[in-house]
């Protein structure tokens, strides 16, 4: 595969073995590893970390690597934001995944796909590997245009990139501007977004980056593709992780591969009652809403209606 991958490691070897694995299948000819250095007080990270870079050099395939590796911790939000700009600032464009985000084999090919079809498309700022809702099909189409789309294994260009603001200074404008008001017209919706972006602002979070991802995403009117069912799973919900623990929603969830050559939709385009169910997917998730029929099953009664060729029931 002659697109290049990065994978962002850090202290847990087990995972970064399995995901390097999924990527030896793909063999892509140039590899870029971001690592994030031991913890001031978590002695054990240091053996943790030199293990998982270790693995690294498992690497048995034509393959050219480049490392990126912190001798200081900086988090797990400024780590891998530094390091994915290391990425584009070395190469165009790129698949990324983490220590715990398991591709199923055909991620790859989609995302290579995929990316050389919108390399040059500044409406398409993002490629993603997770359908959290499972499976959304359709006759016409392989993947969604979307305002949402997981990192939890993703690609993108450097063009795109480049709109990224770990700082995220443009966002008290939003706010007196009311763009999300203007996104988001389900008050729920529109104050569930309003409460992550501003702790993320206002706390000075050192373990985020992807909130100012995807903000930068919105208020450059870009989209993020999804695929029409699950290619990526996170492995990570465990009790040394940041952000995932037990047994989520979200966890290890199931992976299948995706029909090649992708069907192309015919046009780019953004449709907003699919993404109204996908953040009512989130809010029903995260307690914000309590509705009493199931989102699965609205999202399947609409698209029964919109493309006439339907989902399981």
């Amino acid at each position: 595969m002659k697109t290049p991958v990065a994978l962002i490691i850090f202290n847990r070897p087990d995972f970064t073995a399995r995901v390097l694995e999924a990527i030896a299948l793909a063999r892509p000819e140039k590899l870029l590893v971001i690592a994030d250095g031991p913890r001031v007080n978590r002695p054990e990270d240091i053996e943790k970390c030199q293990a998982a870079r270790d693995v690294i050099r498992s690497v048995d395939w034509n393959c050219e690597v480049l490392t990126n590796y912190s001798d200081i911790n900086l988090g797990c939000g400024k780590r891998p934001a530094t390091g994915v700009s290391w990425v584009f600032e070395t190469v165009e464009e790129a698949i990324i995944l983490e220590d715990d985000c398991l591709p199923h084999p055909t991620f790859f090919p989609y995302c290579e796909e995929l990316l050389e079809r919108y390399r040059d498309d500044e409406r398409v700022m993002m490629i993603g590997g997770v359908n959290f809702l499972r499976e959304l099909k359709s006759p016409i189409q392989s993947y969604h245009f979307s305002r949402f789309g997981s990192s939890w294994g993703w690609a993108s260009w450097r063009r795109a990139w480049r709109h990224f603001d770990y700082e995220m200074k443009l966002w008290p404008t939003v706010v007196d501007l009311k763009l999300l008001e203007q996104m988001f017209p389900d008050p729920v919706h529109c104050r569930y977004w309003q409460e992550k972006f501003q702790h993320v602002y206002a706390s000075d979070a050192d373990d985020i980056w992807d909130y100012q991802w995807l903000l930068a995403c919105w208020i450059n009117s870009g989209f993020r593709v999804f695929p029409e069912i699950n290619l990526v799973s996170n492995i990570g919900f465990r009790d040394d992780a940041t952000h995932t623990f037990g047994d989520g929603v979200f966890a290890n969830m199931q992976t299948s591969g995706i029909e090649l050559p992708l069907k192309h939709p015919p046009f780019v385009f953004h449709c907003a009652e699919t993404d109204r169910m996908i953040q009512e997917h989130f809010c029903v998730t995260e307690g914000w809403r309590n509705q009493p029929e199931s989102t699965h099953s609205g999202i399947r009664q609409f698209l029964r209606k919109a493309v006439g060729k339907f989902l399981p029931r």
